[in-house]
């Protein structure tokens, strides 16, 4: 059966970054579902004359949007989140390596996957890109859990044979071998898709990003995703595991591991060079901005980076990210904008958490937006959740006004809705 959703449905029109972002987005009065998929979206009284037979959903003033798309995270850190660190090698040392150990134990990461996926839909979050660990099991008890969820999900096995705990190092065969057993048995299957995923260039050996290249090179369809100038001291770290490299992205590039499917987290501390090669192929950089802060990484220039062409992805890089929700991410993202000197207009927060997201992963033909024909993943927003956002938002002039209160203040009581497919989970 039909559903029909009545509410303020948000259709972004266009790329708020390349032109006025008050004009990039339409509001409609409802949308239908039909066959899991989006099917038509119009005012209420339209389509409920067009669809008669279709079940009504009336979520009054609820804000309804694509569903929220996290483009970098680690759900085997689900169960450090918010540990008390200091820099980012200390803290993957003391939280990070231990607790990934734990997931060659299939029961444990199947617990953990369920755990993450939940928080995530609780928070309107329907796609994740998700680190796993070495183990070969941790990446099928995430795609398990989010087949079980209906959800479009990327992950990959996490590579890495040095500098790394020896119970969490593998080599260049069992990497390879086992990344590839992975991608013949999940990518493309349902809505899983598979990422190749070196950790960092500190945790391989050159030959072991050389074999992951090639790896990559035969699944050209395959995301990759790793990280790249996250914090000042590990940049200068790779300068000396990597003396010969022209910077940190050459430690990629010089094994294959550059491309247009190539998803880099951070990307914070980038040279010129490394700007143009990234703009050049249509990589896509990530944005961890609760991770940034928590972690004291640095401030990501959003606006300089959208100016120059790049292709950019926003993310709760949890459990460096220190919450699960992409409305806090959005706040972040908001606060480290205007400490890098431009304020991030909501339309230009909500397209990031969405389409934008999408496009990072080369996945907005299904998701990240409301085109008919969409996968319908979508999430429902009251914007008016909580006494403080309420009054705010009662004196609002447009939806811009009203919907920002809770991109800086909101968290999972504002949700009020979430599908996946079509289903509605919450």
């Amino acid at each position: 059966m039909a559903e029909l959703i009545c509410g303020q449905v948000l259709e972004f029109t266009a790329n708020p970054f390349d032109g006025p972002p008050q004009d990039a987005a339409r509001l409609h009065g409802a949308l239908v579902i039909e066959n899991g998929a989006i099917a038509a979206l119009g005012s209420k009284a339209d389509l409920r004359a067009a669809h008669p037979d279709a079940r009504v959903t009336d979520l009054g003033h609820a804000l309804i949007l694509p569903g929220f798309v996290d483009a970098h995270m680690h759900y085997p850190q689900t169960g450090i989140v918010a540990s008390w660190g200091k820099r980012l090698i200390d803290w993957l040392n003391t939280y990070t390596f231990p607790e990934e150990m734990r997931f060659g134990d299939p029961a444990y990461a199947r617990q953990q996957a369920e755990l993450t996926l939940d928080l995530a839909l609780a928070h309107g979050t329907t796609t994740l890109a998700s680190f796993c660990t070495i183990h070969p099991e941790s990446v099928d008890a995430f795609f398990e859990a989010a087949a079980a969820r209906g959800m479009a999900v990327v992950a990959g096995k996490t590579c890495m044979d040095r500098n790394a705990s020896a119970g969490l190092r593998d080599d260049v065969a069992s990497a390879v071998d086992h990344s590839a057993a992975l991608i013949a048995r999940w990518h493309g299957r349902g809505r899983a898709r598979y990422a190749i995923t070196p950790r960092f260039s500190p945790t391989s050996t050159p030959e072991q990003l050389d074999a992951l290249g090639a790896l990559w090179a035969a699944h050209p369809d395959c995301l990759m995703q790793t990280h790249l100038s996250e914090q000042p001291d590990e940049v200068a770290w790779v300068r000396e595991l990597f003396p010969d490299a022209r910077d940190y992205l050459d430690t990629y590039e010089a094994h294959g591991l550059l491309g247009a499917r190539g998803l880099y987290g951070h990307a914070i501390h980038l040279e010129p060079r490394e700007r143009d090669r990234l703009r050049e192929v249509g990589a896509a950089l990530v944005h961890c901005p609760t991770s940034n802060t928590f972690i004291g990484s640095g401030l990501f220039d959003m606006a300089a980076r959208m100016a120059e062409g790049q292709r950019v992805g926003l993310a709760t890089d949890t459990g460096g990210g220190s919450s699960f929700s992409m409305l806090r991410t959005m706040a972040a993202a908001y606060e480290i904008g205007q400490l890098s000197g431009t304020a991030l207009h909501p339309a230009q927060l909500l397209w990031l958490a969405t389409e934008g997201s999408a496009r990072a992963l080369h996945a907005a033909d299904q998701i990240g937006t409301l085109a008919v024909g969409s996968v319908a993943d979508l999430v429902a927003l009251d914007v008016s959740s909580t006494p403080a956002i309420a009054q705010r938002a009662a004196r609002a002039d447009d939806i811009w006004q009203a919907v920002f209160p809770t991109l800086m203040m909101g968290d999972d009581r504002a949700v009020v809705g979430v599908w996946t497919e079509g289903t509605r989970r919450i």
